[in-house]
């Protein structure tokens, strides 16, 4: 929390000595979601990357509307359809003090793919490159195996890491701090796991001076819990408003909320890692099914039509989503207008569930996490009860996304709630991580943990990604959007609105992407 002496101080200086005095002042924010990890290669996840964003630079950087602009790169430009040079920015310093070159570009692109153990990495935003060519100390050439347009898209998705601080360390020497060695604007004070992250501000940083001090990462995963904090000043911004707060934070005059659309998407993911059956999808009888039932299409669109979209909108969201049949807000790049979500229609489910051979349905085990999205175990419960209402008898297993999360890696779901945040802004993202193939060797799948696999799939995002005209790219992408809906690898439900409330005296650039970084929160002038 702001401290008050320093409020009441500054009221009585002069606003130039008022900014200056500012200059001490410490941010308090009331994350929703764990930050698991301060190694930014170990786990693609939003709240890890929001918080990396403060230690770690990346090439390019995106804006809150996933607008890509320089960062550690000043420009960047074809050479050839499958070369592109980057120019390195100069005068920048590792926070202990040693200058950043292109060799600590290699080291990072050498290690992003490598992680041990990582649940789900960042080697899919490297998977075009072929070599990286090292011309001087700021100029770097990166080659392509073939015509990459999205490449310095991709890379605002990896950050930065230093060969002199990184080389030799795993993922628990960047938690203890020794490896967290970044140039970004704050430095690594202390993690604690489950709890919160402290950080202070990196007075040699290349870029924009940062008004706060100190910043203070306190992870308070209940709803309550964090509307609570901010109502009694313990911190001063909180992201993932519940629904059910909404509309009070909005009438406190102490209050602002800010929101925008988001690049996530929420769907339930079938299991595709097994032909045969699994004790989590039974007949009535509780004997496991002979054969995965999620492998017909007949049974993913039954379940999908079991579906009543504008009930979870308006019931479990409060409205703060929209009814989806595909994985990115409308205006994006590759949304297709003409794909709607399917119809509401309970008996045409019960129809087309009989003709893939389940009269009678089956029972179900689906998992959730009960801490990470907004909603995540109620829409889970939700889409359980429609499911149910049709002959598909669910139970619903919710745990914290600590424990969620070592499990989906392993691939242990028969049935769970999933959620993508396209942090590109275009359709490529989640193909490629989500719905591509898992393939260590090609860098695709890095978060398949369904193990969905269509070689046509495959060859439609490698065929669009290597489209330099960006028209044809985009009719490229709502093609594939529009088979994505009838093939239905994922049963979408709802694209996100993302929300904030903080104090007033504080400004806020809302971000499509869900970051919820101290950089973009300013005192009022």
């Amino acid at each position: 929390m702001i401290k008050r002496r320093a409020l009441a101080l500054a009221a009585l200086l002069p606003p130039a000595a008022a900014m200056a005095q500012g200059q001490d002042r410490t941010l308090t924010i009331g994350a929703g979601a764990p930050v698991t990890t301060i190694d930014p290669h170990f786990h693609n996840v939003g709240p890890n990357n929001a918080l990396v964003m403060h230690i770690f630079d990346r090439l390019v950087e995106r804006d809150g509307h996933a607008r890509p602009h320089p960062s550690l790169a000043t420009s960047w430009r074809p050479v050839s359809d499958t070369e592109w040079e980057f120019k390195l920015r100069e005068g920048v310093t590792w926070h202990d003090g040693k200058p950043f070159t292109a060799d600590d570009v290699v080291f990072t692109f050498s290690r992003v793919p490598n992680v041990p153990n990582s649940p789900g990495g960042f080697g899919g935003f490297l998977r075009a490159i072929s070599r990286t060519e090292v011309k001087d100390a700021h100029t770097l050439r990166l080659h392509t195996r073939q015509p990459h347009p999205l490449l310095p898209l991709d890379l605002a998705s990896v950050a930065i890491i230093s060969r002199h601080a990184g080389e030799g360390m795993a993922t628990e020497d960047y938690n203890s701090g020794r490896a967290a060695i970044g140039t970004g604007p704050y430095r690594l004070v202390s993690y604690r796991s489950g709890d919160r992250v402290e950080l202070q501000r990196n007075d040699t940083y290349w870029g924009e001076r940062e008004p706060w001090a100190r910043v203070n990462y306190r992870m308070i995963l209940n709803d309550a819990g964090r509307t609570a904090a901010l109502l009694a000043g313990d911190v001063d911004l909180i992201e993932q408003i519940p629904t059910s707060d909404l509309a009070r934070l909005r009438r406190e005059p102490r209050l602002l909320v800010t929101e925008i659309a988001s690049l996530r998407t929420v769907y339930m993911a079938p299991d595709y890692s097994r032909d045969g059956g699994t004790p989590l999808i039974t007949d009535n009888a509780g004997a496991p099914l002979p054969v995965n039932p999620f492998k017909d299409v007949r049974v993913r669109r039954a379940l999908s039509m079991a579906i009543n979209r504008d009930a979870l909108v308006e019931r479990v969201m409060e409205g703060a989503s929209v009814a989806t049949a595909q994985w990115l807000p409308e205006g994006a790049f590759g949304y297709n207008a003409d794909v709607r979500p399917q119809g509401f229609d309970p008996e045409g489910a019960r129809r087309l569930l009989a003709e893939a051979g389940y009269p009678e349905g089956f029972r179900l085990t689906v998992h959730t996490p009960n801490d990470r999205w907004p909603n995540d175990a109620r829409l889970t419960q939700a889409v359980a009860q429609m499911w149910t209402r049709i002959g598909v008898r669910v139970q619903v297993e919710a745990s914290p996304w600590t424990a969620f999360v070592p499990r989906r890696a392993r691939v242990e779901y028969a049935m769970q709630i999933g959620a993508w945040g396209s942090s590109t802004g275009e359709a490529s993202n989640y193909l490629a991580n989500v719905v591509a193939t898992h393939d260590r060797q090609r860098l695709t799948g890095a978060n398949n943990n369904a193990r969905y696999s269509n070689a046509e799939f495959d060859q439609l995002t490698a065929r669009a990604s290597a489209t330099m005209d960006d028209t044809a790219r985009n009719e490229l992408w709502q093609q594939i959007t529009a088979r994505y809906a009838e093939e239905m690898p994922m049963i979408q439900l709802v694209q996100l609105t993302n929300t904030w409330a903080l104090r007033r005296g504080l400004r806020h650039e809302p971000r499509m992407d869900e970051r919820t970084v101290a950089m973009g929160v300013r005192p009022e002038r």
